[in-house]
């Protein structure tokens, strides 16, 4: 297990690294950042001093190690739009989408299992077909589609939920949230909602097509012929084998939804990272581009890392199969 995790962490050190790569090299193709800092009309002087501040006449492999090293402390420069240091700008974003994420994957683990679960023990009843039918639709139909829907119907036609922006939050030290106001977590509803269909859809129909094939093994046919009930079939011995590539899926999923709220955030003006990143993108703003780039990367690293190393506590054949190619 020990060599296992050694290696998950060297792996995801190239990994940052070549993401890294690639957040510098967009400081290099999008045109010379000393045209951004400096007045139309400054002298090659001025211009020159600039650049000899920012570093920007060094070798084009100390200026990336200069990067990286800045990178791994939280440091990315100033963005060019806002003249502030890009890690606060982030810092006050963080907030508003990890609350979005994390609201959007507990609703699609709350009720994207049980409903799977539902679906695979009874595969002919009218309530399967249903949630199928509509399961269906929550893959199929675009997610700005679904979001202006739900504006249109409960915000526009009911009146019942804000169809924009973030509502009263409360600061706990660095941290706002909008937990712990009625407004904050009305605002919270629609969005969440919208984030969290396509991921709900998905790990239904995964628990569904999961259960029925465990269903469908000899140990539950042993299972069954020892006489033990359903709802320890079922819950005890079959749910168990069937969370397994479910915990893989959401994982890489939960990474998605911090990588793809961009669109949930842009529909309902919500103001996170995904929000500041287009207006990053509007603006040429390329700290903030690489620094979200960075940032969104490491998240799917971490939680790749951290779900293989369920994945492996779960399965004991991994910690078998991984015990013998250390032999």
């Amino acid at each position: 297990m020990l060599g296992f995790l050694i290696r998950r962490i060297i792996q995801s050190i190239f990994v940052m690294l070549a993401v890294a790569l690639i957040a510098f090299m967009m400081f290099r193709f999008m045109g010379d950042p000393v045209n951004s800092l400096v007045a139309e009309n400054a002298t090659v002087e001025e211009r020159d001093a600039v650049r000899e501040r920012l570093g920007l006449d060094q070798p084009l492999w100390v200026q990336y190690g200069r990067f990286v090293a800045r990178a791994a402390t939280g440091d990315f420069g100033l963005s060019w739009r806002n003249a502030r240091p890009v890690s606060t700008l982030l810092a006050e974003r963080f907030p508003a989408t990890a609350e979005l994420v994390l609201v959007a994957a507990g609703l699609s683990l709350l009720l994207g299992i049980p409903l799977g679960i539902l679906t695979a023990l009874r595969p002919h009843s009218f309530s399967t077909q249903t949630l199928q039918f509509f399961s269906l639709i929550g893959i199929s139909l675009p997610t700005f589609v679904t979001g202006i829907l739900l504006i249109l119907v409960f915000s526009v036609w009911l009146g019942w939920l804000p169809s924009f922006g973030r509502g009263t939050v409360v600061d706990i030290g660095w941290w706002s949230t909008g937990f712990l106001t009625l407004s904050g977590l009305k605002a919270l509803v629609l969005p969440s909602v919208m984030l969290c269909l396509f991921q709900l859809t998905l790990i239904m129909r995964l628990v569904r097509a999961e259960m029925m094939e465990v269903l469908r093994t000899d140990y539950i046919k042993f299972a069954r012929a020892r006489g033990l009930t359903n709802r320890s079939i079922h819950f005890r011995h079959a749910l168990k084998n069937t969370l397994i590539p479910v915990i893989t899926i959401f994982g890489l999923q939960l990474g998605g939804l911090i990588a793809f709220a961009i669109v949930t955030e842009t529909v309902f003006q919500w103001p996170g990272m995904g929000a500041l990143f287009i207006q990053a993108v509007s603006f040429g703003d390329v700290p903030v581009m690489a620094a979200y780039l960075v940032l969104v990367s490491l998240i799917f690293v971490v939680i790749n890392t951290t779900v293989d190393l369920l994945y492996a506590v779960l399965d004991p054949r991994l910690r078998v199969d991984g015990a013998r190619a250390a032999h």
